[in-house]
């Protein structure tokens, strides 16, 4: 079988909705990118493939392609596994190579909520069911699994130190690629006093809740994407594998707990590779709101020295469609930072209750 292996990566710029990056549409934001990881390659892209969940609808990637310059043979395909969606453009693409479907892809995701043309979200499962809001999912979540308003302050804060000392330290630098006159995330642009705001914050999905704006990510629009290639043709052409794709996980769970989601996936990776937590050297998990991380660290016995190393969504935001990219490139500059890592994962939960995880082998 053939191997998939990520050879580069990269991200925007993130900016808060009708903030820094207000006026440009998905496949301007993704445009960039797609030159970026297409350079020399250009005429040996099987395909382009792109997750996006508000919209404008059609077919995104194939309009990135263009807006790209990209050779008109270059098809482009868009899916929506709603905040799975980039990370299950990769998890495809890695697949596409392994069967033998072609040799070199760019896959990720690309947001903007500030262009959307739809004013609702859409909806994520029937009302039989159960349809809340992610935000009532999370509070959902912290009532079931006992999460207290006091440990997720207690992430968010850390969440935010974390991320402010890797942008200081010019980490976050090496994932970006800049746009236009930005060269980094409209977090940044100022800092807050965090603790206090998190003393101050209210619940804002239920009334004696403890999900508030202060422990819970913005809206926000942003976009990033890797290249992925057949393993010996991405080294016959002078690339340096980072990440090895080694296995991949979609679950399922109830729609009003979405926040759980990626236990099941990234347990069942765990049992079919015959390993534990200890044997994972790094986690991204998507930090939509800190009642999700709490939930799914206790449950899987996480320690929060291995997770989201270098802060995350809680901080520089979640551009919906984009954000499973995002956490594939933080892993793919942190392995080579840390040049120790065997395996790392990468876990995202969306609405519906869908849970995505895949697992790389790090060179």
């Amino acid at each position: 079988m053939k191997r998939a292996v990520i050879v580069k990566a990269k991200r925007t710029p993130i900016g808060k909705v009708n903030g820094m990056l207000k006026d440009f549409e998905p496949f301007k934001l993704a445009a960039p990118l797609l030159n970026y990881l297409a350079e020399g390659l250009e005429e040996k892209i099987d395909d382009v493939i792109l997750g996006n969940v508000v919209g404008p609808g059609g077919n995104v990637a194939r309009l990135s392609a263009l807006e790209a310059g990209l050779p008109l043979s270059v098809p482009g395909l868009t899916l929506d596994r709603q905040c799975s969606a980039g990370l299950e453009a990769i998890r495809l693409a890695c697949y596409l190579i392994q069967g033998g479907a072609g040799i070199c892809y760019i896959a990720g995701g690309t947001e903007s909520a500030s262009t959307s043309p739809f004013s609702k979200r859409a909806r994520f499962s029937p009302d039989k069911i159960g349809d809340p809001d992610m935000g009532a999912g999370a509070e959902n979540v912290a009532q079931k699994y006992s999460i207290s308003r006091e440990s997720q302050d207690a992430y968010a804060q850390l969440s935010y130190e974390r991320s402010w000392k890797a942008f200081e330290n010019g980490i976050l630098a090496d994932e970006l690629i800049p746009f236009g006159n930005h060269s980094h995330d409209e977090e940044f642009f100022k800092k807050r006093k965090m603790d206090t705001l998190l003393k101050r914050a209210k619940p804002i999905f239920k009334k004696d809740g403890t999900v508030t704006a202060a422990n819970s990510c913005g809206i926000h629009d942003g976009a990033s994407a890797v290249l992925v290639m057949e393993e010996e043709t991405a080294i016959n052409y002078g690339y340096r594998p980072i990440l090895r794709f080694a296995d991949s996980e979609v679950s399922g769970v109830h729609p009003n707990y979405p926040g759980i989601a990626p236990v099941p996936a990234i347990q069942a990776i765990l049992e079919r590779n015959y390993l534990t937590i200890d044997d994972i050297d790094l986690f991204e998990i998507n930090e939509a709101f800190a009642s999700k991380i709490t939930a799914c660290t206790n449950e899987l016995s996480i320690p929060y020295e291995k997770l989201n190393v270098n802060g995350g969504a809680l901080t520089i935001g979640h551009p919906y469609g984009a954000s499973g990219a995002v956490m594939a490139t933080k892993l793919f500059y942190e392995v080579q930072r840390r040049r120790s890592c065997k395996y790392v994962l990468a876990a995202i939960g969306s609405g519906g209750g869908v849970g995505a995880a895949i697992m790389f082998e790090a060179f």
